[in-house]
């Protein structure tokens, strides 16, 4: 048996909890030739956990005022601190992930959260905690406050929109995908009701081609199931 045939064993009997003695013992061979390779598997495998482990969420933060015109289940918990602070679905969305000891991870996502999912994204950008903090007031600086969330919040509430938005025929900003890893693995199923009020809802933004969204929701919809205001109207 060579060596890569024998390693090849060691791990399979390592991984149905054998000790390196009983390794040695079912291959026939001196525990000197299990050991040293049961420090290596062990090694890989401590290699291999560390590279597909996600790092840890330090912060996740939102806009207050972010619940409004949404339908969210009070059962889960999620509290919005000023649900009347006039956002007009138009939602920040702050994560940071561990990136060192000292340094962090952050994205940033804007969400329109009646109609067109995510209008725009930042990052990753690595800070450290103290710029993290004058970022974060930087950022939600244009709203009336920002608030701690659970991180199943953001999620539900980022990803679910872009769900919601592809449904209508839109997709995410092109710097959402770099940013999205934030945001961890998704399978879909958003436990929030996105449109205001349960109806897609487009407000014309500075950026916006109102003719080309107007003509993308009527791909889909009619007039009647969507509700809008554009310079025009």
């Amino acid at each position: 048996m060579d060596t890569a045939e024998l390693k090849d064993r060691v791990r399979e009997l390592r991984a149905q909890g054998k000790s390196p003695k009983e390794i040695a013992r079912a291959l026939k061979v001196p525990p000197s030739a299990v050991a040293p390779l049961v420090r290596e598997i062990a090694a890989e495998t401590a290699a291999e956990t560390a590279d597909t482990a996600e790092p840890e969420v330090v912060g996740s933060w939102i806009n207050v005022g972010w619940s409004a015109g949404l339908g969210v289940d009070p059962a889960l918990g999620w509290v919005d601190e000023a649900p009347e602070a006039g956002v007009e679905g138009m939602v920040c969305v702050l994560v940071a992930r561990r990136h060192t000891w000292d340094r962090v991870k952050v994205c940033g996502f804007l969400a329109d959260v009646y109609c067109l999912g995510v209008k725009n994204a930042i990052g990753p950008d690595v800070m450290d905690d103290r710029e993290l903090r004058r970022f974060r007031e930087y950022f939600f600086g244009e709203y009336a406050g920002w608030q701690e969330a659970p991180f199943e919040l953001v999620r539900h509430l980022v990803l679910g929109s872009v769900d919601h938005a592809r449904t209508l025929g839109f997709e995410p900003h092109e710097d959402f995908a770099p940013a999205a890893e934030a945001l961890g693995k998704w399978e879909g199923g958003s436990a929030i009701t996105f449109g205001r009020n349960g109806k897609p809802f487009y407000m014309e933004g500075p950026m916006d081609d109102p003719a080309k969204v107007l003509r993308t929701l009527r791909r889909t919809l009619s007039d009647d199931d969507f509700d809008y205001v554009t310079g025009g109207r």
